[in-house]
């Protein structure tokens, strides 16, 4: 089955304003402050750069070089999206909790 068109776009901008998101949870939950960081904050950075990379791979993966009507990496890239998307939020899921 052939993807919509402008699905490519959609995606890589939903990916770019999701990875903005974090940054600005990043930026106001702390991550520049100087006091010792808890295994809690560990978690927490490693669960958002987890996301991040996985967000800011959407768009090489979605615009990535494949065969016409193969939607593979189109999938792909929508996985690597929405594991990006869990990821951020369940970090700022931990930074509520603990």
């Amino acid at each position: 089955m052939q993807s919509p068109a402008g699905s490519v776009a959609a995606l890589s901008s939903a990916a770019a304003t999701m990875f903005s998101v974090g940054m600005i949870f990043l930026g106001y939950w702390g991550l520049h402050e100087s006091s010792a960081w808890r295994p809690s904050d560990v978690v927490i950075v490693a669960l958002a750069l987890f996301g991040f990379a996985c967000l800011g791979s959407v768009p090489y993966i979605a615009t990535s070089p494949a065969k016409p009507e193969d939607e593979s990496r189109l999938m792909l890239a929508r996985k690597a999206f929405l594991v990006g998307v869990v990821a951020v939020w369940v970090s700022i899921g931990v930074s509520v909790i603990w």
